[in-house]
């Protein structure tokens, strides 16, 4: 038996464990069990000398190789954790989710960072529950960095450490970050993302721009960031993120001010100090 295999059964077990006794415990064990052993899996392929072809067609082919590689090993562990639980297919997809549980998985967060040979790339899962993100585990395997958090808590942690925002009030002393959520938005999309990342420029400290989201979200939820908003609604990429800086603390709206919900078109998170601040200067280009 390899040790894969060993780590799958151990893996399975805590799965019929969380089946028998779902409570949120057990779920996010048996959570942090499938992302981990899932980013192990893919760390076997992963080079940081690692360069795609030119062709777009073959880029996204090693992409398609890498997202059923993840789902091979997750899968058939999340939907034997919660049997009852839906499982949200498209990682592109947005908008409200019906009532119940639902398995948000993102197969390769970072998936064009893995083919490129760059270190920011994981695994994650959310458990939704009556449309709101209710436990995540967001594992990091090149770093092996593990983020949780639990819906009610008031505890988001990374690597068991809980996680605090910044206590910052002036944005002007801020690092802000931002991100593409998926290529092929409209014309209007890139406009605003264009114009968001120049009026932050105008008022923050240092402006960033990378994918993957969730990450980004995880440093907010730290406070080595302290603020992430984007102009998307793409679920996978905002529900472990969202959940973790809410937990930690900080503050999770749209870019109206409005709780964020997966009815939003848009995204801000951020230490509570510079909310207001923040939300003056992105909304007057939404």
């Amino acid at each position: 038996m390899t040790a894969f295999d060993t780590e799958y059964r151990a893996a399975e077990r805590l799965a019929d464990i969380a089946a028998a006794t779902p409570h949120d415990g057990a779920v996010l064990a048996a959570t942090v069990a499938a992302v981990r052993l899932t980013g192990r899996h893919l760390l076997a392929t992963f080079s940081k000398r690692s360069r795609t072809p030119d062709d777009l067609d073959q880029l996204i082919r090693a992409i398609h190789v890498n997202d059923d590689a993840s789902l091979a090993v997750a899968r058939g562990l999340l939907e034997r954790t919660l049997p009852t639980a839906g499982w949200v297919d498209d990682e592109l997809e947005g908008g409200v989710l019906p009532a119940g549980d639902w398995w948000i998985f993102d197969a390769v967060e970072g998936n064009v960072n893995h083919v490129h040979g760059l270190a920011e790339w994981g695994i994650s899962a959310t458990l939704v529950r009556d449309g709101a993100p209710h436990l995540t585990a967001v594992y990091e395997p090149v770093a092996d960095r593990l983020y949780t958090a639990v819906r009610g808590s008031g505890i988001a942690a990374v690597n068991g450490v809980p996680l605090r925002p910044s206590t910052k009030t002036q944005l002007k002393a801020a690092i802000v970050t931002t991100g593409q959520a998926r290529p092929g938005e409209s014309a209007e999309t890139y406009r605003q993302i264009g114009a968001s990342v120049t009026a932050m420029l105008n008022a923050a400290l240092v402006v960033r721009m990378t994918v993957p989201a969730t990450f980004q979200l995880g440093l907010v939820a730290g406070g080595q960031a302290d603020a992430f908003w984007q102009h998307s609604d793409v679920r996978s990429g905002l529900a472990a993120g969202a959940l973790l800086v809410s937990e930690a603390g900080g503050s999770v709206t749209d870019l109206q001010g409005r709780p964020w919900s997966f009815a939003s078109r848009d995204f801000l998170a951020c230490a509570p100090g510079i909310e207001r601040e923040a939300l003056k200067v992105l909304g007057e280009v939404a």
